[in-house]
């Protein structure tokens, strides 16, 4: 909003949504204080504000949850989440136990939002953006310990119940010793061990379950505390009041139920633990940071926790010490070792005046840096945020699982009841036990779990796998995204190149001296900002020429820049700026053609409206480039070259480094449409680039990925960066996306196939023909082991190698930021 005209329109706007009685804009806080007539609906006043060309500003709040166990369990979550008024979207990642919620900006409370996941049944915290990995980490240690311990006693206590019921029916001497040891008792001490299990260990089941499916949304606890508390029910019966149950069907089932409650606890300790792995990166990541900090305050050199260090502390770091957040150096000079920021191996000499960033490690001299960044605002500290907000993201192939889980528990509920009424119906005698046999095995075997984990865990150590090897996913959906990519689309200068030209030719035409026209070219490129400009300045320099003050000075984007230089006007650019003056450059025709055909850009200086010279800059190009372009055609991608460069120096450039395609001359605000070009005909193209004219083209291109050493511009447009700089890392990014994509599929298919499979095979389609049926406890074991299955494969991830080595690789975890 600018004036009084917005404030009526969006008031206007926000009056016509429904259920809005009164509304009240501020134009000096951009607020708006709307009055509901009934409960707040705060989606259609968003949609009005932003149908009349406004914006709500949108906050992020993230919530830890516990009690999770199934993909049921998300939709629940989500579903509580959104309810809550002025929450415009939820997304819930059951592998990282997160909530990532998108509120209307001052409308909601973290409170609501956690008091809102407890009337659901769960536990909820907020995650401040300072807090670090070590309380997720013992917030995880905790839920282990707790698990282990509850799986121990109901080992302990199943393993007797177990042991009698079926040694009994395995060894005939033992049934024996049993029945004139126990006798009647041995069901009891049966039913007094399992009730234990049950209502001790097994509680958790039956606190979440139960109240779930009286909400009409079952879940995997629902279906567990069905499956147990049926077999413990029926073997209640038929050990108190056995009269009630039809002749030779007094059977009891106490090992089933206890088994069942064990396996399950076994395989949500073994899940625990391997969700533990899944975070490794983010552990990682956060252990680069240092605890303390050395400030110097009122002249006294004080040791405090990092939380305390504020911008404008002056920070001590002594030799072998990390940098605690970012700054500038105010005293002394050293050699700090940045690898994990940058992957260069060397230490980097910093003087006075120098940056430095927190996690960095000074290797020599002592010295001391103001801090410029602190908490959340450090580099360290937005890479953790980024590659956190990249895990918790859910692909498009997430959707069609997503309406899977949404009817799956109640339709095994359903498939459960219609089991035991057809072995009630048809089944052999005693009918009755077959049924509940049957029944419950259906409940026990199918698993949400699995389902529910197959993507965001493959996601979650995909993307910890890519921070590893300098590539950061900002956008979870590029992994799937940037495995279709057909084209690869790159930038010339700063991606293909070193990005830092330097003069190689200089021709003067008659009637000029070279030192002089250098001279006043260096002038007035000594304003530019473009990389071609400083090469020109530091050749200047080194001939001892120093710049002068100069007048008028404009930059024209895509043709050169002009100024006025002690009375003379100066205009420098390309062959395309000498034609819109009306100059004749067929004089530096064979010299243009020669540069050009060295790879090198030829440009022209005009001193008052008269060609004066041509100049010759060449941009190295990155040794590592050739290594990556072929390693992209490895993986049978088309490479693009997108460069404002004239045709034939691009071609001289594409011929060196094996480029399929050149699309020259492009202009700045041309990109967007080369990269249309490129993706006609059904390609899919990803762009890679550095600059700020680069960053239209990031966003516009299927996927945008920029070199971590380029603009903060570029990188925020981009949905993939390459930390450390290196063209290598998109062969790498792509190979990587390609392995998650895959390792998710394999997951998918597991966790739909093993139901498909197992469910009938527990109904008992497999009886008539081969008189096979699944136990209640096999189905247990089967169930746990599938969740633990698609995180084991999962992890697997975690020892993906790139296909080209870029730097990164080390056995020790490093990570690389601009």
């Amino acid at each position: 909003m600018t004036c009084a005209s917005c404030v009526r329109r969006v008031e206007k706007a926000i009056a016509s949504a429904p259920g809005v009685v009164g509304t009240s804009v501020n134009l000096a806080t951009e607020r708006a204080e709307v009055i509901f007539a009934g409960k707040p609906d705060i989606a259609p006043v968003i949609a009005a504000v932003s149908a009349v060309g406004y914006e709500t500003r949108a906050d992020t709040i993230e919530l830890a949850l516990a009690g999770m166990t199934c993909a049921s369990c998300v939709a629940r979550i989500e579903k509580a989440l959104k309810a809550v008024p002025g929450v415009t979207d939820a997304s819930v990642n059951l592998a990282t136990e997160r909530a990532t919620i998108r509120i209307v900006a001052g409308t909601v409370e973290a409170a609501t939002l956690e008091g809102a996941v407890a009337a659901a049944g769960y536990e909820a915290r907020q995650i401040l953006p300072d807090a670090g990995g070590d309380r997720e980490r013992d917030a995880r240690e905790v839920e282990i310990r707790s698990l282990g311990r509850l799986l121990v006693l109901a080992a302990l206590l199943t393993l007797p119940v177990f042991t009698l019921e079926m040694g009994s029916h395995l060894v005939p001497a033992f049934h024996h010793w049993v029945m004139m040891t126990l006798g009647e008792w041995n069901w009891r001490l049966q039913f007094v061990l399992t009730t234990i299990v049950l209502f001790g260990p097994g509680l958790r089941f039956f606190r979440k379950g139960l109240p779930a499916l009286l909400k009409g949304a079952p879940d995997m606890n629902a279906l567990v505390a069905l499956g147990s508390g049926a077999a413990w029910a029926y073997s209640l019966v038929a050990t108190f009041i056995p009269d009630v149950l039809p002749a030779g069907t007094g059977n009891v089932y106490y090992e089933a139920a206890a088994v069942i409650v064990t396996l399950i606890l076994l395989g949500r300790y073994l899940e625990a633990r391997a969700k533990g792995r899944t975070s490794e990166a983010i552990k990682k990541l956060v252990g680069l940071q240092p605890k303390t900090a050395r400030l110097v305050r009122n002249g006294v050199t004080v040791e405090v926790q990092l939380a305390e260090v504020r911008v404008g502390d002056v920070v001590v770091v002594r030799p072998g010490e990390k940098m605690a957040v970012d700054g500038e150096i105010v005293e002394g000079s050293s050699f700090v070792d940045e690898s994990m920021m940058t992957g260069e191996p060397l230490p980097v000499a910093k003087g006075v005046g120098a940056e430095v960033v927190g996690g960095t490690i000074n290797k020599t001299g002592s010295f001391s840096f103001r801090a410029t960044k602190v908490g959340s605002a450090t580099l360290l500290a937005q890479i953790i945020r980024m590659v956190e907000s990249a895990q918790g993201s859910k692909l498009p192939i997430q959707a069609l699982v997503d309406k899977v889980t949404a009817w799956f528990v109640p339709a095994v509920i359903a498939a459960a009841l219609l089991t035991f009424g057809a072995w009630l119906v048809m089944g052999p005698e005693p009918a009755l036990s077959f049924a509940l046999v049957n029944a419950v095995a259906v409940l026990i075997i199918a698993c949400p779990c699995a389902m529910g984990l197959a993507t965001p865990t493959s996601i979650m150590v995909g993307t910890g796998r890519a921070a590893e090897l300098g590539v950061l996913f900002r956008k979870g959906e590029a992994l799937q995204t940037l495995r279709d990519a057909t084209v690869i689309a790159l930038d010339k200068t700063g991606t293909l190149t070193e990005g830092r030209p330097e003069l190689t030719d200089f021709i003067v035409t008659d009637g000029f001296v070279e030192a002089d026209v250098l001279w006043l070219v260096c002038s007035v490129e000594v304003r530019s900002e473009h990389p071609v400009a400083e090469a020109i300045v530091r050749a200047a320099e080194r001939r001892g020429l120093v710049p002068t003050d100069i007048e008028n000075f404009e930059a024209i984007p895509g043709f050169g820049v002009s100024a006025v230089v002690e009375g003379r006007k100066i205009e420098i650019g390309a062959d395309r700026l000498m034609i819109q003056l009306g100059l004749d450059i067929s004089t530096f025709a064979l010299a243009s053609a020669r540069l050009a055909d060295e790879g090198k850009t030829p440009l022209y200086a005009a001193i008052d409206g008269r060609l004066a010279a041509i100049v010759a800059v060449a941009d190295p190009i990155k040794a590592s480039t050739p290594a990556a372009i072929a390693a992209l055609h490895a993986l049978g991608l088309k490479v693009a070259m997108v460069t404002g460069d004239n045709r034939r120096t691009a071609e001289a450039i594409g011929r060196r480094i094996g480029i399929d395609e050149i699309v020259a001359e492009v202009l700045p605000d041309g990109k967007v449409e080369a990269v249309r070009r490129l993706a006609a005909h059904g390609a899919r193209v990803a762009f890679v680039g550095d600059g700020i004219n680069d960053a239209p083209a990031l966003a516009a291109a299927d996927v945008g990925i920029a070199i971590g050493t380029g603009t903060d511009i570029a990188i925020e447009s981009a949905d993939v960066v390459l930390m450390s700089g290196d063209l290598r890392g998109v062969a790498n990014a792509i190979a990587l996306s390609k392995a998650t994509i895959r390792n998710i599929g394999q997951n998918l298919f597991w966790a739909f196939a093993y139901n498909i499979a197992l469910i009938p095979v527990a109904a008992g389609v497999l009886y008539p023909l081969s008189g096979t049926l699944l136990s209640p406890m096999l189905a247990a074991g089967a169930m746990a082991l599938s969740s633990v299955f698609v995180l084991t494969n999962a992890l697997r991830l975690r020892r993906f190698r790139a296909p080209i080595d870029d730097g990164t690789q080390a056995d020790q975890f490093s990570v690389q930021v601009v």
